[in-house]
């Protein structure tokens, strides 16, 4: 059992100490992994590190002592806002990840047809590639979760949505793209449908939200997902993936700024006073939010767009080399840099391509449905797609050469 030591040690041996715990670690800085981390450079690191250790103390809950704090964020929630399709009537929250923002759209969407329609047991329709954090906060919050098969194309059946829709449907959602198969849901559809009924909707663009703009604009077809979607309440977008923050930085966005009353608690049922906050957390490191400022502000459109052209051909060279090893796929559509790959040689057993695939380093990211490899790339992947073509050319003659035991475990968070 580990007890506080009973001296301190000195800082250098505590940092040795950290460092030597991380020698384990897999590489993320030689792109050896496609999944938990967000990296350009060292540029933008040391910028990221030196605007969070700027507000390293700070508590992001007591604006009213920092009020630079209160300025930054409405900074960061104003750039998103301008990128993203938000009008003079949108706003947004600052939040510490995708999982509190999505919480919060379903909390508010629950309170407002709890108080305007009445709704005593709410549901939330979605298309089943949607994120599982969804069904957490239903958990949470006391809705029923009503997945959806996508269709052939892999992404929502907007009729089959439909289907599913009664009285107490409050929430639909789509994707932009989803996390399994990185297709964009028909968000003009469902915000559509969503509209007809009354319904709040929300995009999940936690992935691509800070991605598919720029993407579009180097010519690829990315279809309208933002706030100005007509039917569109809400978008989940976090900073901390491709707006290239470091970690606990993301946004909810309401295409209308008083929506975010409905997400809103304000109590004084205790002696000190009146208590109020707009998301679950209370202390706030406002460290993360002038990092987001600072990484929003040092890389611009510019940065942006050369982030985005860098995924897009390290996914290219990817792709293309993988479909020419023989017995391997690439499964589609995709539409940003997530994609899967597969066997289609019965003969040829995935599991054993990913236990090569990891013995040479790479952190393997396992697809459930279909059984195969789930690839999430970034910017620093241009710089090694090559190599993991290679990688995997070897691990599938290793597979047919019967090396390698099967790697069971799945790989499916982010």
């Amino acid at each position: 059992m580990t007890s506080i030591p009973a001296t301190g040690a000195p800082a250098d041996a505590i940092l040795a100490a950290l460092r030597d715990r991380k020698q384990g670690d897999r590489d993320w800085r030689h792109g050896r992994l496609a999944v938990y981390f967000y990296w350009l450079d060292e540029e933008l690191e040391r910028v990221q590190q030196q605007a969070y250790l700027t507000y390293w103390t700070e508590n992001n809950l007591g604006q009213r002592a920092f009020p630079s704090l209160k300025s930054l964020e409405d900074e960061v929630i104003a750039m998103a806002l301008s990128l993203l399709g938000g009008g003079a009537r949108a706003g947004g929250t600052f939040t510490s990840g995708g999982s509190e923002s999505i919480f919060l759209a379903m909390m508010a969407a629950r309170n407002r047809a709890r108080a305007q329609r009445g709704v005593t047991r709410p549901n939330i329709v979605l298309p089943n590639s949607a994120h599982l954090t969804f069904d957490r906060a239903a958990e949470a919050l006391g809705m029923e979760i009503r997945r959806v098969p996508v269709g052939t194309d892999l992404r929502a059946d907007v009729p089959a949505m439909a289907a599913r829709m009664d009285g107490d449907t409050v929430v639909l959602v789509g994707s932009a793209p989803n996390y399994p198969f990185g297709t964009f849901d028909p968000i003009t559809e469902i915000a559509a449908l969503a509209a007809q009924y009354g319904a709040w909707m929300h995009v999940d663009a936690c992935v691509g939200g800070f991605l598919a703009p720029y993407v579009r604009r180097l010519g690829h077809d990315i279809p309208a997902f933002e706030l100005s979607v007509p039917g569109v309440t809400s978008m989940s977008a976090d900073i901390h993936k491709h707006g290239m923050a470091p970690k606990g930085a993301s946004l909810l966005l309401v295409a209308d700024a008083a929506d975010r009353e409905w997400h809103k608690f304000d109590s004084r049922a205790w002696q000190r006073g009146p208590y109020s906050a707009y998301t679950t957390q209370g202390t706030r490191p406002g460290g993360a939010v002038a990092a987001a400022w600072a990484a929003m502000n040092h890389l611009g459109d510019e940065g942006y767009l050369r982030c985005a052209r860098l995924i897009m051909e390290a996914k290219a060279i990817m792709t293309a080399g993988i479909a020419a090893i023989p017995g391997l796929d690439v499964l589609q559509p995709s539409d940003l840099g997530i994609f899967v790959w597969r066997a289609t040689d019965p003969a040829l057993d995935i599991g054993k391509v990913a236990a090569a695939l990891d013995a040479e380093g790479w952190l393997v990211g396992r697809q459930q449905e279909p059984d195969g490899i789930h690839l999430h790339l970034n910017p620093i992947h241009r710089d090694y797609a090559a190599e993991y073509v290679e990688s995997v050319s070897r691990a599938v003659a290793a597979a047919r050469g019967g090396q390698n035991s099967r790697i069971g475990a799945n790989e499916r968070t982010y």
